[in-house]
């Protein structure tokens, strides 16, 4: 299968998305790029010893998921390493350098095509089917036309807004374009108790997550279709990136926002609209207390071309040279079952990245959770470039200098184009 762009991806529903991937199956050996195809999967149970690393809180919640593994093949044997998150990248790669890498384990999404590149992860083996994961999610694990191991969970970004506070100012439908969320946002910052309309990250480590979408929305993209080059410059970014300046430079975001009070201020009114994702649910419920589930709302990204968002979450992958790799594959397709992706949702909130799990009700009984659903339907992964973590760090700095010092968008994307350039794609 060729790359899909994202601006085409758009345009699929999920089940056009789905078949696009069920008929890619395995690359042509003749095709220059793809790995070549993996191994099959030895029959009967998992045996033996297998590591498993996992981060956050995630790395501490999954030996109570995979007691039901352990259950189905009692000969196996799980050590399970939760690895913080602000030290994982690093002790991945030095491990990957060493030998060390574990059998399996939680892979970030950014991160996949930097691991391919160092020749760290094995291919996935035809027998686990791809057909059924969200467009985007599955974009996130293939690197050069070769799926790598498999979405484990997704997260995608909405707005969140106080219905509360909308419905006294006269809003009684969420806007669709742009044009419309920023005149809401301009609204609700008027509110009884708002200081700021929405809250916007003004540049700094992972605001490129907010910003890309935009660029997507608008038709534009920063690699091209091959992943061979940036595309920084291009005028449909330029605008992208002027219409998410514009929020600061009309004084509708805080361009020096405290950190770590975004659930206060949503709960105090004092800056009522802010775009995240799921897990934000329980933090502001926390803070509002019984019956703040009710005052706020989240509705999908506003349309300029299309209603585009990021997609985030992480993959599970298998690494090279493990002594135990047919039973590394079957904790895999484990954790590929709906009903698993299920349970793992009642564990710790996170979202399916198998569409047959969103039938449960567990996961669908909740409004504020289906329109999550409708977001991964537009959702898109970051460029699945080996570099794309360095790149994005420069990305993050410009879009800094154009919120807080009011740097023309074009000038911030010659200087990040320039940058991109110097460092490459890893091609």
């Amino acid at each position: 299968m060729d790359r899909i762009s994202r601006r085409l991806f758009t345009g699929l529903g999920l089940t056009a998305g789905a078949a696009l991937a069920a008929s890619c199956g395995r690359p042509d050996e003749e095709e220059s790029g793809p790995a070549a195809p993996a191994e099959p999967i030895a029959e009967g149970p998992a045996t033996g010893s297998l590591t498993v690393w996992a981060m956050g809180a995630e790395g501490e919640a999954l030996p109570e998921l995979l007691a039901g593994f352990e259950e189905e093949n009692p000969d196996v044997t799980l050590e399970v390493s939760p690895v913080p998150w602000d030290s994982a990248h690093d002790k991945f790669t030095s491990a990957i350098a060493a030998g060390t890498a574990p059998d399996v384990a939680q892979v970030g999404s950014t991160w996949m095509a930097e691991f391919v590149s160092l020749d760290a992860l094995e291919p996935t083996p035809d027998s686990i089917a791809t057909d059924d994961y969200f467009p985007g999610a599955l974009e996130s694990v293939t690197v050069d036309d070769t799926v790598y191991g498999v979405p484990w969970y997704v997260e995608t970004r909405l707005v969140f807004y106080r219905k509360d506070i909308a419905e006294s100012l006269g809003i009684t439908e969420p806007p669709t374009d742009w044009e419309g969320l920023f005149e809401m946002a301009r609204t609700m910052q008027g509110g009884p108790d708002g200081t700021w309309g929405i809250a916007l990250q003004p540049g700094g480590q992972g605001s490129w997550q907010t910003v890309l979408p935009l660029i997507w929305s608008n038709g534009g993209d920063v690699v091209s279709e091959d992943s061979d080059e940036f595309t920084f410059v291009a005028a449909a970014n330029e605008e992208a990136l002027a219409y998410y300046q514009s929020f600061f430079t009309e004084g509708i975001s805080d361009p020096a926002p405290a950190e770590g009070t975004t659930e206060q201020d949503f709960v105090s009114g004092a800056v009522p609209m802010f775009i995240s994702g799921p897990w934000m649910m329980a933090g502001v419920e926390a803070v509002g207390g019984e019956g703040f589930a009710e005052k706020y709302g989240v509705f999908v990204m506003p349309e300029k071309e299309s209603g585009a968002s990021f997609l985030g979450g992480a993959n599970v992958g298998v690494f090279q040279g493990g002594e135990n790799r047919d039973s590394a594959w079957k904790l895999v397709e484990y954790l590929a079952r709906p009903e698993v992706q299920v349970q793992w949702f009642e564990i710790v909130t996170a979202m399916p990245s198998l569409q047959a799990a969103w039938e449960d009700e567990t996961v669908s009984a909740n409004e504020k959770f289906e329109a999550f659903h409708t977001q991964l339907q537009t959702a898109f992964a970051p460029p699945t470039i080996a570099t794309w973590e360095q790149v994005a760090a420069r990305f993050d700095a410009q879009v800094e200098q154009v919120c807080k010092q009011d740097l023309a968008p074009a000038d911030a994307l010659e200087t990040v184009q320039g940058e991109a350039q110097g460092i490459g794609t890893g091609a």
